[in-house]
């Protein structure tokens, strides 16, 4: 079994050359980088990946945190990989050097979380919450509870958690009913109960601070009455060392079918009505100050679907490397020695389908990041261009990806047959902890509304504005040898618009009901041109490397003749299906609507 996670071919070209990484070095904010500091961040996260997470990714499948009906019980390796992540500066990585971090770009960061990802998603899990909990503090919480928690956050001594989901609510956030009640000292008293609290308990940290949305007494109701609050494990003393244990308590595990080591708890807040809660920011606007860790969240299931994918994928190409069964269809002779089963036709088309699937997935993800990063250190104009693309392209980089990372994994399957299916092979775990990803973080479906419910029509539509713009600069930009592939994106962009056109005409005139219940079909669409888009870049940028490569370099020939291959496959093989999303937008069509709940 191979223990190769990504391509780091593959990596180094998308960062590189097609996303200029190194180039953001030239910006004050990652000044202290240079192109050789950015690849030995990559090389350290990939050591540790394969040091730390891969080797004990199936013995923590098999042997799932515990609760005891006191104290959670987790493999030990669990805590060395995080010390590991943290000693490396990667809690912090994003952070300025005087804010006691390494000042990675983003797009570099997310690289190299997609090793850890890649390694061991349940492990990576911890890490990656306390990195979005301790972001979150640091943009909203007042300077007292900087002071207290996230040098913490940072260091890994403490870990970080979302506490959104409640039991008669699930995604629906207006119909949360957590209280918090307003105390003489200036804090509030937290009342309530959440589940599927990913990382809610574990002694792997020496406190977990969780950041919890409730509603004041007296609030507005819905959305417009969530306020967000810090509510430690363990209460802090006045000299910041652990005081008292706080009123919150873990009622039980719940058991995944995948990504098993990551606990997911349901807590419950105030049983004995002393649990404390330390308000972020202002009153009643705690739900947008929990969208950015949610959008931050919503990118790193995007990359971690992606991720796990790409582990399919290679496990997958290895195997059919090495497994010989069968003979070519024009061989007659029985006694002929038989082939890797990678000379078969349809082993190479699942192989092509994985490899255009996790490759166009890591990218979108990537990009990303690149806005992320344009957006903390580019000029105005072009930080806020980056932040409209990124608004408008959060829910098709959390959802493309989760849904065809989990696709990649099920072809990796059938590309083994029935050692695939067995526990004694690696892909069916890859299919399991990559299934969570359309469910988490705002499931697909809610992704799908908020693209096109909210996202699209924002600023006047200028986010799909933007997104056009640049697709046309790759087109018109693009090698005489991509013709066939510019007339089809192009094509494909001016019936996005008029589908986008249609849509807003009819919710207009008859409300959004109809639209959205075809929401999927636009995320769909969208999606797969923004995928298109993206591999006609990377087909670009290999098409002129290809021309100016030494023929005897067969490694690197075969390289960029591999991504040409597979822009190819994605346009002759997945984009011609959206025609069917264009058709069903278009005529406004009202199947799922006009279905009757008794007619099931």
């Amino acid at each position: 079994m191979t223990d190769q996670l990504l391509n780091e071919r593959d990596l180094d070209f998308l960062l590189f050359d097609v996303l200029k990484a190194d180039s953001l070095c030239e910006r004050k904010a990652f000044s202290d980088h240079n192109r050789e500091s950015l690849t030995a961040a990559l090389q350290t996260a990939a050591g540790i990946a394969r040091e730390y997470l891969l080797p004990h990714n199936r013995l923590l499948d098999e042997d799932e945190p515990q609760f005891d009906g006191k104290t959670v019980s987790i493999r030990p390796e669990v805590k060395q990989a995080m010390t590991a992540i943290a000693d490396a500066g990667f809690l912090a990585g994003r952070e300025s050097q005087e804010e006691g971090g390494i000042a990675l770009p983003e797009t570099v960061m997310l690289a190299c979380m997609a090793y850890f990802m890649a390694a061991n998603p349940s492990t990576s899990g911890y890490p990656f919450l306390t990195m979005a909990a301790a972001r979150l503090l640091k943009n909203f919480g007042s300077d007292s509870l900087k002071e207290h928690f996230l040098p913490h956050m940072q260091s890994g001594r403490f870990s970080g958690t979302m506490a959104l989901t409640e039991p008669q609510a699930g995604s629906s956030l207006a119909d949360i009913t957590t209280k918090a009640t307003p105390a003489d000292d200036g804090t509030y008293r937290i009342k309530g109960h959440k589940i599927y609290i990913s990382g809610g308990d574990h002694e792997l940290t020496d406190n977990i601070v969780h950041m919890v949305l409730a509603k004041i007494e007296g609030a507005p109701p819905g959305v417009k009455g969530i306020s967000l609050f810090v509510v430690p494990k363990f209460l802090l003393q006045e000299d910041g060392s652990l005081g008292e244990r706080n009123d919150v308590a873990l009622a039980g595990l719940f058991h995944k079918l995948g990504y098993r080591g990551t606990t997911s708890t349901a807590l419950n807040f105030g049983e004995k009505g002393c649990c404390v809660g330390y308000l972020i920011g202002e009153p009643h606007q705690g739900l947008k100050y929990m969208f950015q860790m949610m959008n931050e969240a919503r990118l790193g299931v995007g990359l971690g679907a992606a991720s796990i994918g790409y582990r399919g994928y290679m496990l997958s190409l290895d195997y059919a490397k090495g497994r010989p069964q069968g003979r070519p269809a024009a061989s007659r002779d029985p006694l002929a020695a038989p082939v890797n089963i990678i000379e078969h036709a349809d082993v190479r088309r699942m192989l092509l389908a994985q490899k255009a699937y996790c490759e166009g997935a890591l990218a979108l993800t990537l990009y990303g990041g690149r806005l992320v990063d344009d957006i903390s250190s580019a000029p105005q104009a072009e930080a806020e261009e980056a932040q409209t693309l990124l608004d408008l392209l959060t829910p098709i980089m959390k959802a493309w990806p989760s849904e065809y990372g989990v696709k990649a994994n099920d072809l990796a399957i059938q590309v083994y047959g029935g050692a695939g299916y067995t526990r004694e092979y690696p892909v069916e775990q890859c299919w399991r902890d990559n299934r969570l990803n359309p469910i988490h973080e705002g499931t697909n479906g809610i992704q799908a509304l908020d693209l096109l419910g909210r996202k699209v029509w924002q600023e006047k539509g200028r986010g799909l504005t933007i997104l056009h713009k640049r697709i046309q600069n790759t087109l018109s930009s693009a090698p005489p040898e991509l013709e066939v592939e510019v007339k089809k994106l192009d094509a494909l962009i001016k019936q996005v618009a008029a589908a986008t056109a249609s849509i807003g005409a009819a919710m207009q005139q008859a409300g959004p009901d109809v639209a959205l219940s075809n929401a999927a079909s636009y995320l769909h669409l969208v999606g797969h041109t923004t995928v298109a888009w993206l591999w006609l870049m990377q087909a670009a940028e290999a098409q002129h490397l290809l021309k100016t490569t030494d023929a005897s370099n067969e490694e690197a020939v075969s390289f960029y003749s591999g991504k040409l291959q597979a822009c190819r496959f994605f346009y002759r093989h997945e984009l011609p299906l959206v025609q069917r999303d264009v058709d069903l937008l278009m005529s406004g069509d009202t199947t799922t609507m006009d279905m009757q709940a008794n007619w099931f």
